[in-house]
């Protein structure tokens, strides 16, 4: 694989992002909250910290990420109850319609827009049909003004921080308003959803038509 992008910040990833991301994560977790022995897998799943809110409340959690150095952070966070793997999200080993839940948590931002597709068809094949795919990632707007524009300054000053490949994706995925249209363009429902921060932040439940 390319050169791990995380590897030198992995360890430090929860002491300096968790405190802007943990609302955000909690909007997500009432949105599809934990039930007791769900299937639930976390595509690009970083230190684990979601995995951890379900796997606590007695879900049986997965993870995928293209980073070792993230993964092994999960695997030290959620210990050998967990089952997290290093690949390649667009081409995920698990069998079809697998998971009650799947997530993407500020995931697809991070990828060249030539694999979003891919990995969106991954996740719908691997999700029980009547499961829910949680999808949470930057919006392109539009942004309250005065708080909005703040938020959208503070995005910026951490896409900057996480590299020029990473801050590339992340324009092109806003330029092409972002999870709105990737889920038009993939044939996805609906099922709930909610923009916060002020318009920099969307949260959507989805499934297959």
């Amino acid at each position: 694989m390319a050169k791990d992008p995380y590897k030198k910040t992995a360890k430090r990833y929860d002491r300096y992002v968790e405190p802007f991301i943990a609302v955000i994560r909690q909007i997500g977790i009432k949105m599809c909250p934990p039930q007791e022995g769900m299937l639930v897998l976390d595509v690009g799943c970083g230190t684990g910290t979601n995995l951890k809110l379900y796997q606590d409340s007695g879900c049986k959690v997965f993870g995928i990420d293209l980073s070792p150095a993230m993964v092994k952070e999960a695997q030290n966070k959620l210990g050998d109850r967990a089952e997290i793997c290093q690949g390649d999200a667009a081409k995920m080993a698990y069998q079809d319609d697998l998971f009650d839940l799947v997530i993407g948590f500020f995931t697809l931002h991070e990828m060249p827009n030539q694999i979003r597709p891919a990995v969106i068809s991954e996740m719908v094949r691997v999700t029980k049909p009547d499961g829910r795919i949680l999808l949470i990632d930057q919006h392109s707007g539009p942004f309250r003004f005065p708080m909005g524009w703040i938020y959208r300054a503070v995005v910026l000053f951490f896409e900057t921080m996480a590299g020029r490949e990473h801050f590339k994706n992340h324009r092109d995925f806003i330029s092409r308003k972002g999870l709105p249209n990737l889920i038009s363009t993939q044939n996805l429902r609906v099922v709930s959803k909610k923009i916060v921060s002020e318009g920099n932040i969307a949260l959507f439940i989805v499934n297959s038509e």
